[in-house]
């Protein structure tokens, strides 16, 4: 028997070579704002309210973590040319083989990057489950 309860996902702690370098990174390219710093973590929140409290660790302690963000078609070339403008390099599959490249997965485009903390980001348009495509008025 399934209980059905209330959950969203509230805040991820995103291990970092440098808390602040990765927040204003991130912050920058979504064109998010960065928190106020509080202890350890400098945070960043999304739209849909997920907080990602980047937090300084050494750097025996930092694995490679996968965050993906879903932007709308409208802001894609915008979120795009800010990640050209960093000099970061970019590729359009997860393996890192299509360098200098997009995905167009599922209808929409997508990007993957490594952020300065060494953290695997990815930046998409649609969903990866086509049942579950984001409504053309978002």
């Amino acid at each position: 028997m399934s209980v059905s309860v209330s959950v969203e996902l509230n805040h991820l702690i995103v291990p970092s070579r440098n808390n602040r370098e990765s927040a204003e990174f991130l912050a920058n390219l979504l064109g998010l704002e960065v928190g106020e710093e509080w202890g350890p973590f400098i945070p960043v929140e999304t739209r849909n309210g997920v907080r990602l409290d980047f937090a300084t660790v050494p750097e025996e302690d930092l694995r490679l973590q996968h965050y993906c963000f879903l932007v709308p078609e409208d802001d894609f070339d915008a979120v795009f040319a800010r990640l050209v403008e960093t000099g970061v390099t970019y590729h359009a599959d997860p393996m890192g083989k299509q360098i200098g490249e997009i995905n167009h997965n599922h209808g929409g485009r997508g990007v993957y990057f490594l952020d300065p903390g060494g953290n695997g980001m990815e930046v998409i348009t649609q969903p990866y489950e086509p049942e579950r495509r984001r409504p053309a008025s978002w």
